[in-house]
């Protein structure tokens, strides 16, 4: 899908970590800083960030210096033992005062990012590059859907955070585990459901699929955000369109990963 919130520059920065926080046992906060971080243009929302960090055994952060989508044939030209690890993360908080930004990420499995994410100490380098906002809110709404699986969970949570008070909105986040219900301040009209898989240990994002597929939603034109595994995203989406009469335009849906497929980079 297109951005809906393109930012106002896109180019390379340059932070480092200055603490990290165990949230649950399955998400852990990276809060990283820097005077870069001056240039970048939080919008909020399900906004998105390419995040760079060194590869195990790599001695320094080696980022590409390219501006706008110049970035990717010089990541793919770098020999592979020089080049970072790169994924896509939301960012869940912006601060000014003094310049701080905070990335949550899953931790599952000994994939990179939680992995690295699992061992930063502060002083780590991260490299930042900004994408924007795909969540189109419709300004006309009723009431708003918002559905994730754990891995965004972050963008979920921001959403809600951010949405006018008097808008009505349902949050179904489904999170692997009991313990891993965070702590949320959201507004009187805000519904939250978390939904922990538990020992159903199935595909992600099936159990959020399955329960809103036969919740009994309000009434009116809503504003649908889903997001998370691939099957989720257009499962969820696919549903609403054919047997809830919602709009497509009124559905912005995102997947984040597939099952059973590694990211690359």
């Amino acid at each position: 899908m297109p951005r809906a919130g393109a930012p106002a520059q896109r180019r390379m920065l340059t932070t480092a970590v200055l603490r990290t926080r165990r949230l649950s046992p399955s998400f852990i906060r990276v809060t990283v800083g820097g005077p870069e971080l001056a240039d970048f243009d939080y919008q909020g929302l399900d906004q998105c960030i390419r995040l760079f960090f060194p590869r195990p055994g790599q001695a320094a952060l080696r980022m590409p210096t390219a501006a706008n989508n110049g970035w990717v044939a010089q990541f793919y030209l770098t020999p592979s033992s020089a080049r970072p690890h790169v994924r896509n993360y939301t960012v869940r908080a912006f601060r000014r005062e003094p310049f701080e930004l905070d990335v949550d990420f899953v931790v599952h499995g000994d994939g990179p990012a939680a992995s690295w994410a699992a061992r930063a100490v502060a002083g780590d380098p991260v490299g930042i590059f900004d994408e924007g906002t795909m969540y189109r809110r419709r300004t006309d709404a009723d009431w708003q859907l918002v559905v994730a699986d754990e891995s965004a969970v972050p963008a979920a949570l921001s959403i809600a955070e951010q949405s006018p008070h008097e808008l009505r909105t349902l949050l179904y986040l489904e999170v692997p585990h009991d313990d891993d219900v965070l702590e949320t301040e959201l507004g009187d009209a805000v519904t939250v459901r978390w939904l922990p898989r538990g020992e159903n240990e199935g595909i992600p994002g099936r159990l959020a699929l399955d329960v809103v597929a036969r919740a009994e939603l309000p009434t009116g034109r809503p504003s649908v955000f889903v997001a998370g595994e691939s099957g989720l995203a257009t499962g969820l989406r696919r549903y609403l369109v054919t047997e809830r009469a919602v709009a497509k335009a009124d559905v912005t849906f995102y997947g984040y990963w597939r099952h059973g497929r590694a990211s690359i980079g």
